[in-house]
């Protein structure tokens, strides 16, 4: 990775703190991660995401606008329903965050003895 993709994120800065916040915070629930799991095979109606987690609309609804919110989810009305999938922009950041923090993680390892 470049060093300016590292320094989007490395040292968390104000403007990427609350983001990078949303996303752990919306990742950081077992039902929100089964329905990142299901919109990974594409998009879904919330009707058939209801079937398929076996939850109420309501509850579904809540975990869809959190992961909406953090900008993992995109979504779509076609009349009456509405549609969601995973944002590819948000999934690609996320990708660069994870491999940025690899990456820092690697660099501490390799720099002190304590660590090895």
């Amino acid at each position: 990775m470049s060093s300016v993709l590292a320094k989007a994120f490395f040292p968390l800065r104000e403007e990427t703190l609350e983001q990078t916040a949303r996303w752990f915070h919306a990742l950081g629930d077992e039902t929100r991660l089964q329905i990142i799991d299901r919109l990974s095979e594409g998009e879904q109606c919330v009707c058939d995401l209801t079937d398929l987690l076996e939850t109420a609309q309501s509850r579904l609804s809540f975990h869809l606008k959190i992961l909406k919110d953090a900008g993992i989810l995109k979504d779509r009305r076609d009349g009456r329903w509405v549609y969601y999938s995973l944002n590819p922009e948000a999934v690609e950041k996320l990708e660069r965050f994870a491999g940025e923090l690899k990456t820092c993680c690697q660099k501490l390892r390799g720099g002190s003895r304590c660590c090895k």
